[in-house]
């Protein structure tokens, strides 16, 4: 039994506190509940789980509150580690979930709150053999620090152990391939001086630089749960031991059997700490998007205060700083242009290419680089409400996730360690009784100790996960739900919501046609002119499309036909086909024109002037940039485009018609977008939605994988799996792009680290040595362990060159730039 004590929420009354004591003191397995609404705390004597308190309060309608503690860990080596430090961490009352990344060496920790303390969480770990210590607010750039500090300490034990191991090595196994050597280190040396030297030099190795092979190793050993660092060390004290006793009391040795092997010790430990090195070196370059993102964040803002300009260091910024920004500088924070006009970069947190064009009232986002004007910007967010810190958040979290593809590589490192034992025992047993001798035993059993360490399957999954969820950051994809990752590989159909995803959301002027005798631009300033009082979106779209217009003498609106207008002494009528033929003008010139832009889902919008017909312009809902690109690109990788659209039938076929998407579920309710994501499962498989509203949210939730346009509603991207930060089309294409890249990387990365396992460890037992009389050295395998692993890394770091399958042209904004500032 356990004693927990946890914050309670939702509770505004003495009754609400008894329902939640209720609740508690319902749930099987507890002796004693109390529930306190002045302190809203909860206090429970249980043999239960904390996810069962918290499904009973939830249940209930008054959630436990979460807290996450996030741990960093040293001594950590392969994927038995991790699940030895998730085991501790799941057993500590209160603990909801534990998520360890070994590349990391970190551990995020779902608790209730106020039911254990960060310090107490690191203890539990430390107490499992691996030191920990909590991490306060945003370490990111230590931890970057620490993966550099810890790549820097490798390399120099793995120098000192070279340089120690040298001597003994180019002495022993040179004097096996050179016999000169060999007679001359006897007949200067002698066997029993030569055998002292060695027996120093490994000893310095391994009490120097091989010491955290026995101090992590040896004492997870005694306590019954070896790990990567107890085979290390079992394997090397087990060459040492037999060598030592060669030198020093031979006559406890057959004749036979009286040889050292020192040099094998020695090697394996300086081998084994070069590829630590070389693992800590390309551990360090997965976490490079991470800390590419923090370094957009420049150190100081030149902010206005009191009337005058000051720096101002980032950490200093408040809400509602007046920032003014030089062209070419990076924009300190969230905020809204107050005076001036510029082009932004922001590629660099959204992925998009193409510079985007900022005035007064338009949003900019921290992290960004202006252009060739000057801009004032209002501090709207700062410090962790920022975009760019909302994006970290999400990174950080996506790399630290598991995917359901590495539970069978768990499941097989939590007994591999135990079994390796066992097989290298059975080993060394079978060469004693049926082999040559003690000596044979001795390299066969060293042999499988060394070359099983499952280094490489504990780095296989989250090495890749930690390289390719940065690299997608940079694309503009972010995976808030790590699973997503392996989920969006196999999605058979991908829908889309239609207005604000697959197009702009707001209506604009497409075609303009002028009948005989008039010219199209003259008739759209006039019709604008007439419009100018209107709230309709259409008259916005006509308003946009002629840009300055005169202000109109009179107008007069005709309800749901159009209105009348007086524009520079001319009578203007503007409005539906009907509303001008029952105004008795002929429509003949037109006619045809009109049924193509109705054909296309397109309004029209009919213009006459003095009494004669003008002209007619079609306003409709215009497809976003590479909508249609992406569209295509889904179809040549084999999956199934969908549109769901609220829309009438013949508007949503005649968009989808223009974007080459082949199923369409029209005049669909917010509330049924999720009964047609379920259409769309049974007919195709599984489902990946995108969307952007809070309509939205439903279907996002109900689809395998949600993505969510990072230009949409909160509610829609908190519904979402993946954030496509860009807002283009373009970041569907990527984030499915990205998931089998990390995916395939992934496969590869387990294939080679079980089949390397699994190929050599009956060589290194010696299965070849009656076949072709080759025993494999306990160096080779230490050789082959350390190369495994770098292997492992070297693949996975490959996903740094990943490019987006489809890119937004910025050529022409580029133009557009030069020709708008000049």
């Amino acid at each position: 039994m356990t004693q927990m004590r946890f914050e309670v929420t939702g509770m505004t009354c003495g009754g609400c506190a008894g329902r939640a004591q209720r609740a508690l003191q319902a749930v099987e397995g507890v002796t004693e509940a109390s529930v306190n609404l002045a302190t809203r705390t909860a206090q429970v004597d249980s043999g239960v789980g904390a996810e069962a308190l918290q499904s009973a309060l939830k249940t209930a309608g008054y959630p436990a509150a979460e807290s996450r503690v996030r741990l960093e860990i040293e001594g950590m080596s392969c994927a038995s580690c991790v699940g030895r430090v998730e085991k501790a961490l799941a057993a500590v009352p209160g603990v909801l979930e534990a998520r360890v990344n070994l590349t990391a060496q970190s551990a995020d920790v779902r608790i209730l709150s106020g039911s254990v303390t960060p310090e107490a969480l690191a203890e539990t770990v430390t107490g499992a053999g691996y030191p920990a210590t909590p991490v306060m607010g945003d370490a990111a750039p230590d931890a970057g620090e620490r993966q550099a500090a810890e790549a820097a300490a490798f390399r120099r034990d793995a120098l000192i152990a070279g340089a120690l191991t040298l001597p003994v090595f180019l002495g022993e196994m040179g004097g096996h391939l050179v016999p000169a050597l060999h007679h001359w280190i006897m007949a200067t040396l002698g066997q029993g001086l030569w055998w002292s030297v060695q027996f120093v030099l490994t000893t310095l190795v391994l009490i120097g630089p091989g010491r955290r092979f026995f101090r992590i190793g040896l004492p997870l050993l005694a306590k019954g749960a070896p790990d990567m660092n107890s085979l290390v060390a079992l394997g090397t004290l087990a060459a040492w031991v037999y060598s030592t006793i060669a030198l020093f009391a031979p006559a406890l040795l057959p004749d036979s059997a009286r040889a050292v092997y020192f040099e094998a010790a020695a090697v394996i430990v300086t081998l084994i700490l070069v590829g630590r090195w070389l693992e800590a070196r390309a551990k360090g370059r997965t976490g490079a998007a991470i800390r590419h993102l923090l370094d957009l964040r420049p150190e100081v803002a030149r902010v206005e205060r009191d009337g005058s300009t000051v720096e101002v260091a980032f950490a200093e910024l408040r809400k509602g700083d007046i920032l003014q920004v030089r062209p070419g500088e990076r924009i300190a924070t969230d905020g809204v242009v107050l005076t001036g006009r510029s082009f932004v970069e922001e590629s660099m947190v959204t992925g998009e290419p193409a510079p985007v064009e900022k005035s007064e009232g338009a949003q900019v986002i921290g992290g960004t680089v202006n252009g060739a004007g000057a801009l004032r910007v209002q501090a709207q967010a700062v410090g962790a409400d920022t975009v760019l810190a909302r994006i970290v958040a999400l990174v950080e979290q996506a790399q630290g996730a598991k995917l359901p593809i590495q539970a069978l590589a768990d499941k097989v490192v939590l007994w591999f360690v135990p079994a390796v034992l066992a097989v290298a025992a059975v080993t060394v047993l079978a060469w004693l009784v049926f082999g040559p001798g003690l000596t044979f035993a001795l390299v066969a059993g060293v042999s499988v100790l060394i070359i099983a360490c499952p280094c490489a399957m504990g780095l296989a999954t989250p090495v890749s996960i930690m390289v390719g969820t940065g690299r997608a950051a940079e694309l503009g994809v972010l995976f808030r739900k790590g699973e997503a990752l392996q989920r969006l590989e196999d999605v058979r159909v991908m829908a889309f919501d239609k207005t604000g995803t697959l197009t702009e959301g707001k209506p604009a002027l497409v075609r303009s046609v002028a009948a005989p005798g008039f010219v199209a631009d003259e008739v759209l300033r006039i019709a604008a002119s007439a419009e100018q009082g209107s709230e309709h979106p259409i008259a916005r779209a006509l308003e946009a499309a002629a840009g300055e217009v005169p202000a109109a003498e009179s107008v007069e609106a005709v309800p749901g036909n159009g209105l009348r207008a007086v524009v520079e002494g001319r009578k203007v009528l503007v409005g539906h086909a009907r509303f001008l033929a029952r105004e008795g003008l002929d429509m003949a010139a037109l006619s045809d024109t009109l049924a193509e832009m109705e054909r296309a889902a397109q309004t029209p919008v009919v213009v006459a002037i003095d009494g004669k017909l003008a002209g007619a312009f079609a306003v409709a809902d215009r497809i976003k940039p590479g909508a249609r690109a992406a569209v295509a690109a889904l179809k040549q990788a084999g999956v199934q485009v969908a549109m769901i659209s609220g829309d009438s039938r013949a508007v949503a076929r005649a968009i989808a018609d223009e974007l080459g998407i082949d199923h369409v579920e029209a005049e669909v309710l917010p509330e049924g977008k999720v009964d047609a994501v379920r259409h769309l499962r049974e007919e195709f498989g599984a489902v990946a939605f995108v969307g952007d509203g809070i309509n939205d949210a439903p279907a996002l939730a109900e689809a395998e994988v949600g993505l969510a346009i990072g230009t949409g509603t909160d509610v829609a991207i908190e519904s979402a799996d993946v954030v496509l930060s860009s807002g283009a089309v373009a970041g569907a294409v990527n984030a499915l792009h990205v998931s089998r890249n990390v995916m395939r990387n992934i496969r590869q990365n387990l294939v080679w680290a079980f089949g390397y396992n699994v190929a050599l460890i009956p060589v290194a037992a010696g299965v070849l040595y009656p076949v072709t009389g080759l025993m494999l050295s306990p160096m080779l395998a230490a050789g082959a362990m350390a190369l495994s692993s770098v292997f492992v890394l070297t693949n996975a770091l490959r996903l740094r060159g990943m490019q987006g399958s489809l890119d937004e042209p910025a050529a022409q904004a580029t133009a557009t730039q030069k020709e708008a500032l000049a």
